[in-house]
């Protein structure tokens, strides 16, 4: 088993990597909009698409001490789980493209991972508290 600075530093790379998806998306979202027509559309295309920005950057803004932030990565892993399911909803609802398994497979496979592996790092912490509750505690 590899020791906390490893595996943190690990855990850090690899949430910055999967953080540059939503900063990605959201950021082209921000600046090519939707392309549908309509003022409102195009408007909520391009809001929805900051905060999807927002939720990348977040996630990047806790990296050097990401083993302390239980609760706002828990918050962000939520919201993107969350939107996953939207996703699905709409995917089965509509028979969507298979593109949308990417976006799926990000927000209903891969973020849940990581939160467990968050948790796992926070864990092996030598400066965590001696009481820790688990993963929901």
């Amino acid at each position: 088993m590899a020791d906390f600075p490893t595996e943190r530093r690990r855990l850090q790379i690899a949430v910055a990597v999967a953080a540059g998806v939503p900063v990605g998306s959201g950021m082209w979202g921000v600046l090519a909009g939707v392309g549908a027509p309509g003022a409102f559309a195009d408007s909520q295309y391009r809001y929805l698409s900051a905060l999807l920005l927002g939720v990348g950057l977040s996630f990047w803004a806790m990296l050097p001490t990401i083993e302390k932030r239980r609760w706002a990565f828990r918050m962000l892993i939520g919201i993107v789980v969350l939107g996953g399911m939207a996703r699905l909803g709409a995917f089965l609802a509509s028979g969507g493209s298979q593109a949308i398994w990417a976006a799926l497979a990000m927000e209903l496979v891969v973020a849940p991972i990581l939160c467990l592996w968050r948790e796992r790092v926070e864990r092996m912490d030598p400066g965590a508290p001696a009481s820790y509750a688990g993963p929901w505690g």
